[in-house]
């Protein structure tokens, strides 16, 4: 059996890493050595702060509906993270041989006996950095399916860049998500693309990427509205896409949309939106709001917009802006022995990263 290091969260505020046995690698499965696991620091610390929803209520997948008070997820929280990059050690099936690095989404742990069928594998070009390839299987995906989200609310989806290309964009939010969500629509045509933040350290990195950075508390909309102007009564952005997980920020993007305009929301708000204004520019505007959830893309396409496909999009994209992706979202890089430490300052905001990336070593 092969031993692995594991990165867990053994109860509320306490982060740890422990030794574990792995089965054998069954008829048709993979032994994966991690290379680089990254750190999705808004999912991830809220199992160690307590307020993911997961810990307080039951996700009833039929109905769709929460239940509150039965836990879904108990403690301890043993995997973490959805960001890995692997080589593989053993291969029991000729869909991928031993040495092939993959993209995949199985936490922090120095090992892992995958399921080909069943789990999001992705093969990486070889000229592709594996510290990029953390966002391969599920962060960038989840970006990539935000533009789709806007490319179908355009109109019927010809591609990816439906819904930015030729149009003025905002993000709100220059963490990760929103970051690389603004390269993909910049990539895609739009016309030009502001990105909001509260913090002045990101908004530094928005603005040396090239894009309009604005301070979110500060009125974005009313900026905005100044400098994007469609006609009498018609100001704003074409589409706003929201990836900051503070109320604060999805009212300022619907202060800042046009008219009839479309929010995609990429966030995930642990902590409720109570205060958003639903009253004010949301309703006499004629919003629409649209949540981007990673699990779902637009109705009708998902046998053509599957998560391969949108894994693929951002193997593009990280080809093409490999070094200001490197050089901007990846802010730190540490070996994964660290990774309770880091983890532990960022939780108590002792620490200040964009992207944290892990990495293993191996004698």
């Amino acid at each position: 059996m092969t031993a692995r290091r594991n990165v867990i969260v053994p109860t509320r505020g306490r982060i740890e890493i422990v030794d574990e046995q792995l089965p054998e690698v069954p008829d048709g499965g993979l032994l994966l050595e991690t290379l680089a696991t990254g750190l999705s620091a808004g999912t991830e610390l809220a199992f160690l702060k307590g307020d993911h929803p997961k810990l307080h209520s039951q996700h009833d997948t039929e109905l769709g509906l929460f239940h509150p008070g039965v836990p879904e997820q108990g403690y301890p929280v043993r995997r973490l993270g959805y960001m890995e990059v692997a080589r593989v050690a053993a291969s029991r099936t000729p869909a991928f041989r031993a040495g092939d690095v993959l993209a995949a989404a199985y936490g922090h742990a120095t090992a892992h006996v995958a399921d080909p069928i069943t789990e999001h594998l992705v093969p990486l070009p070889a000229d592709l950095d594996p510290l990029l390839g953390v966002f391969v299987a599920q962060f960038g995906p989840i970006c990539a399916n935000g533009l789709l989200h806007a490319a179908a609310d355009a109109g019927p989806v010809t591609s990816l860049g439906d819904g930015v290309a030729g149009r003025l964009v905002l993000v709100t939010g220059a963490g990760p998500v929103g970051l690389l969500t603004a390269l993909f629509a910049r990539s895609l045509g739009a016309r030009e693309v502001a990105v909001a933040d509260a913090d002045p350290r990101r908004r530094a990195v928005a603005e040396r990427l090239g894009f309009f950075a604005l301070d979110l508390t500060d009125d974005p909309g009313r900026t905005l509205k100044t400098r994007w102007r469609h006609g009498p009564g018609d100001h704003g952005a074409d589409v706003v896409f929201q990836c900051r997980a503070k109320p604060q920020a999805l009212h300022a993007a619907l202060r800042a949309v046009r008219p009839q305009g479309t929010v995609v929301d990429l966030a995930f708000y642990t902590a409720g939106a109570d205060a958003v204004r639903l009253g004010e520019e949301f309703h006499h505007n004629g919003l629409s709001l649209r949540c981007a959830q990673i699990g779902r893309v637009p109705r009708g396409l998902a046998h053509e917009w599957d998560r391969h496909r949108l894994s693929a999009e951002t193997v593009r994209l990280l080809i093409g802006h490999a070094e200001e992706v490197r050089e901007y979202l990846i802010s730190d890089v540490e070996d994964l022995e660290n990774a309770p430490a880091l983890m532990g300052d960022v939780a108590a905001r002792r620490r200040h990263v964009l992207t944290a990336v892990f990495t293993v070593k191996r004698s």
